[in-house]
Formats: C-alpha cells, structure tokens, sequence
C-alpha cells in the first residue's frame, strides 16, 4: 500500500510559501511562475493555511475584490484535515473527496512536511497500476 512518504519522495517536500501579507496577485505571481495551484501560508515558521486557485475565483473575483489590495490571509483556506507521511494514498483520497477539497497538509510534530495534492495522489495510483501490471506481465512470460 502506497503511503504519503512515497508521494514527497518522488515529488521532493519542497513547499513554496507566503505570508499572510502577501497580496493576492503576488501570490498568483509566484503559482504562475511555478506552475503550481497553491502555495502554503506560513507566518514565523507556522502553517497557517493554503491559498489555492479556487480561493482566488470564489473569495476575490466572484465577490468583486481587488488582487492588488486583498492580503492571502483574508481569502486562504484554514480548515484542511492533516495527513502524516505514514498514511496510505487512500486515506488522503478519502478524505479530498469527504471534504472537497484537492490539497492536503501533510504535517510532522506540528511543523509542515509538505502538501499533497489530488493529482500527486493520481499520478501515484496510476504509477502502482502501471508496477502491478509489469510484475504480471514478467510473471507470465517467465
């Protein structure tokens, strides 16, 4: 069974992170440099929250606010349930798909390990298929 410290091992731990002070467009600077959907709020070393691209669409663009004066710390979702790095990918499945949400904090004695995402936890499904299938395969032709 595959387990959160698998996903980061592959992936890397690396969190990109802002304060909650930075403002909503410095932020979708930074994912869009990245490339990434989300980006972890952290003041003084402590996990606060993530702020993610549905954050942006459902908290500043539907509601009329502006990305330039509206600080992450206004719009960012707090109430993620944590993962540690020895649940299994089916856990943290289980619970994006409860609580719709596509991000979780991954988190080890009260400090952020990382986050895992739906596609991180996809892309490691699918990459457990694929090692199953070959294992059959060579069984078979062996």
């Amino acid at each position: 069974m595959r387990k959160v410290k698998d996903i980061l091992t592959r992936k890397g731990s690396h969190v990109v992170t802002v304060t909650p002070q930075t403002t909503v467009i410095d932020a979708l600077q930074i994912m869009a440099d990245k490339n990434i959907g989300s980006v972890a709020v952290m003041d003084n070393g402590a996990f606060l929250g993530i702020m993610t691209e549905r954050d942006y669409s459902r908290k500043v663009i539907l509601k009329e606010r502006h990305s330039s004066d509206t600080p992450v710390g206004e719009i960012m979702s707090s109430d993620f349930p944590e993962v540690r790095k020895e649940d299994s990918v089916e856990h943290c499945m289980q619970l994006m798909s409860e609580n719709h949400i596509r991000y979780l904090p991954v988190m080890s004695n009260g400090q952020l390990d990382g986050i895992v995402s739906i596609n991180d936890l996809v892309t490691e499904t699918i990459r457990n298929q694929e090692e199953t299938i070959s294992q059959l395969q060579n069984y078979i032709q062996s």
